[in-house]
């Protein structure tokens, strides 16, 4: 390994963490001060009024620490399309944690900021690596499919943000597997996920249960737009690593079926698939009587063992592990619809 490129990652790390968590509490006391608060509801999970600025401290962070720390060479011109989407996404979700925004002009954002990095910073999905057959996309077929990706994983990071630390958490455990693998093939990509990972743990300090502060739609838009930026990357970096997409998909499995599984239901029940509710699965664990922190430990476990089984099976053609993926998401998903299905049952069958 490229042993500035271990010391980089290490002191942006660090940089991050140590703006982030001396940022909080200033933050804290400034949207007491101005009433920023996240107020309870009917499908919110914290039940007294939390401040959602904490994405500015991640912001801070993470960028402080990547202007200073990190060295882009030939990937350059793509970190500034990168950087300039992160910035666009961090005004607007400044303005929604401030005063409610419209979700049309959170899209348009997240369309603009998108473009950025595909038209002008050509990182798009190029092929399909062989599933089902396919290899490589047409121009256009490429393009859509990037669009979808990049946007469809923003969101999915950004509705997971539903509990106390389990966005942040996932987060660190998606970018953790992504710096490792950035880190063996001496991309500096690596700097990027440890500066960001640095920031998250400094705000997680004050955001696991009981959490004083929520990371906001800063925090959510900026980390999930980074994490679907990176995740394509890293699959065209690496394109001859044969298992590297199905690893990219094991660590985003939890908020991608989470999302999918939730929309699907509101449609099917004739439903806005964008109406809130609390059909999440960090809903339907508390249903079962899990504690947050448990529940956070529990998706963030289930997730790095998708990702080593990816790995341990990492012979196999990428169409069955792709398919394992998919029948564990389904067995994951409908494995806790069953056991709340066993309960509610014994709840009827007590009272009878």
């Amino acid at each position: 390994m490229d042993k500035l490129l271990i010391l980089r990652s290490f002191l942006g790390f660090i940089w991050a963490f140590g703006i982030a968590i001396f940022a909080i509490p200033s933050i804290i006391q400034l949207a007491y001060r101005k009433r920023l608060f996240d107020e309870p509801n009917n499908r919110t999970v914290h039940i007294r009024r939390t401040p959602r600025l904490g994405g500015l401290a991640i912001f801070a962070g993470f960028m402080s620490a990547l202007t200073i720390f990190g060295s882009f060479g030939t990937q350059n011109h793509r970190m500034q399309q990168i950087f300039a989407g992160c910035i666009l996404l961090f005004f607007i979700g400044l303005k929604d944690d401030i005063l409610p925004v419209s979700a049309l002009k959170k899209f348009f954002v997240q369309m603009v900021s998108t473009a950025l990095v595909v038209l002008w910073g050509d990182i798009r999905i190029d092929s399909f690596f062989g599933i089902l057959g396919i290899q490589d996309l047409p121009i256009q077929l490429s393009y859509a499919i990037t669009f979808v990706t990049i946007i469809g994983i923003t969101n999915a990071i950004n509705l997971i943000d539903g509990l106390d630390g389990l966005a942040g958490v996932l987060i660190v455990v998606i970018l953790g597997v992504f710096g490792f693998y950035f880190m063996s093939f001496s991309s500096p990509y690596a700097v990027f996920c440890f500066c960001l990972i640095g920031a998250i743990i400094g705000f997680l300090k004050y955001n696991i249960y009981k959490a004083s502060i929520f990371m906001g739609d800063i925090g959510s838009l900026v980390c999930g737009f980074s994490v679907a930026v990176l995740a394509i990357e890293l699959i065209e970096m690496k394109r001859e690593v044969n298992y590297m997409v199905p690893v990219v998909l094991a660590t985003l499995i939890v908020p991608i079926s989470d999302t999918l599984k939730v929309f699907g239901v509101r449609m099917l029940q004739g439903k806005s698939p964008f109406i809130p509710d609390k059909r999440h699965i960090h809903h339907r664990l508390m249903m079962l009587g899990l504690q947050p922190f448990a529940i956070v430990m529990i998706l963030a476990i289930g997730t790095l063992s998708f990702v080593g089984l990816v790995i341990y099976f990492k012979t196999l053609p990428i169409t069955w592990l792709l398919i394992g993926l998919i029948v564990s998401s389904l067995m994951l998903m409908g494995g806790v619809e069953f056991l709340i299905y066993l309960k509610e049952r014994k709840a009827l069958d007590e009272k009878e």
